[in-house]
């Protein structure tokens, strides 16, 4: 033990023999940094490829290094050798279990996305690297049907799966979700799968109701247009004739907490008579507010029509497949 403290020491404080600590790290940071070019240009080359693309101070030296100091060259390598290492470790992944996640919900306008990406572990779904992966996924399916419906009469509703949302092209370069869940993969160590997407339009005169649970910790501003969580809901819903142009986004987030809580199964009709906890018609089940009312009558007071709702869950699917 003495000998590996003295062994330590002597890496830290180098003995006057050696030379300063000043001399000793200075040899060291040259001999990282030569590439040709003069040692402060390099280092600054350096510290703006890592802070720009994240990746190791190593793999930007051999890119710059390869380059000649070309940043563009080397920034455009950089991402095509993470790509290559991503497919790779992607294709050796494939097929473990993915029952983590995050469902991720983008509203914009009179429309709404609500999508659903697996990994391996919660630790890795707390991951901003793997949250900005759900963020690309709800942006890329608002992109797609951005301007494929003009003046709505009433609403829409489309989904995706796997195999959809991985030809998808995001951004201006245009590149696959599918290239950028392999790079995500390379770089969290973990498979992750794609695995659905729903996308919500309404009229002018309609609004969506939405809800997300289960939150994980949070804090980037770079995600602040998402909603994260375990779970999510999207209700469609019609106000009155004529609207005095209330504020429904209470009314809407609490119908999202009924539709995420309750887990209906149709909506039901505003005549049905209230069920019990086992009721699956929405408008029949008890308010998760105030069960001693049904959801249907919590509504009937404002007017509003619940037309249609999409709710998801984490996991779900890869229950029900695991079960049969």
């Amino acid at each position: 033990m003495q000998r590996m403290a003295g062994l330590a020491r002597s890496l830290v404080f180098p003995s006057e023999g050696s030379g300063s600590v000043a001399q000793f790290l200075g040899c060291q940071l040259s001999r990282f940094l030569h590439t040709g070019l003069p040692a402060l240009a390099t280092k600054e080359l350096l510290v703006k490829l890592r802070k720009k693309t994240g990746y190791s101070f190593v793999n930007c030296k051999k890119a710059l290094e390869k380059f000649n100091g070309d940043l563009k060259e080397a920034e455009a390598w950089l991402h095509e050798q993470a790509q290559k290492e991503g497919w790779s470790k992607a294709s050796k992944l494939e097929g473990r279990k993915t029952k983590e996640g995050l469902i991720g919900l983008l509203k914009e306008g009179n429309s709404a996305v609500m999508v659903e990406v697996n990994c391996e572990t919660d630790f890795v779904a707390r991951n901003t690297k793997f949250q900005h992966l759900v963020q690309q996924v709800a942006i890329g399916t608002m992109q797609h049907y951005r301007g494929t419906v003009e003046q709505l009469s009433t609403y829409a509703k489309h989904f995706l799966k796997t195999s959809e949302l991985s030809q998808l092209r995001l951004g201006p370069d245009g590149s696959l979700l599918s290239d950028q869940l392999a790079l995500t993969i390379g770089k969290l160590g973990e498979n992750m799968i794609m695995k659905r997407a729903t996308w919500v339009s309404v009229p002018e005169n309609f609004f969506i109701g939405y809800y997300v649970h289960g939150a994980p910790p949070s804090g980037n501003p770079l995600l602040s247009n998402m909603m994260f969580g375990k779970y999510g809901a999207l209700v469609i819903c019609s106000p009155p004739e004529p609207c005095d142009n209330s504020d429904f986004a209470e009314l809407g987030w609490r119908l999202g907490q009924h539709v995420v809580g309750m887990a209906p199964l149709s909506v039901g009709s505003p005549e049905d008579a209230p069920g019990d906890d086992s009721e699956t018609k929405m408008l029949a089940q008890p308010f998760l507010l105030d069960p001693a009312i049904s959801l249907g009558q919590y509504v009937q007071p404002t007017g509003v029509s619940v037309l249609d709702f999409v709710r998801f869950e984490c996991g779900e699917y890869m229950e029900a497949e695991e079960a049969e």
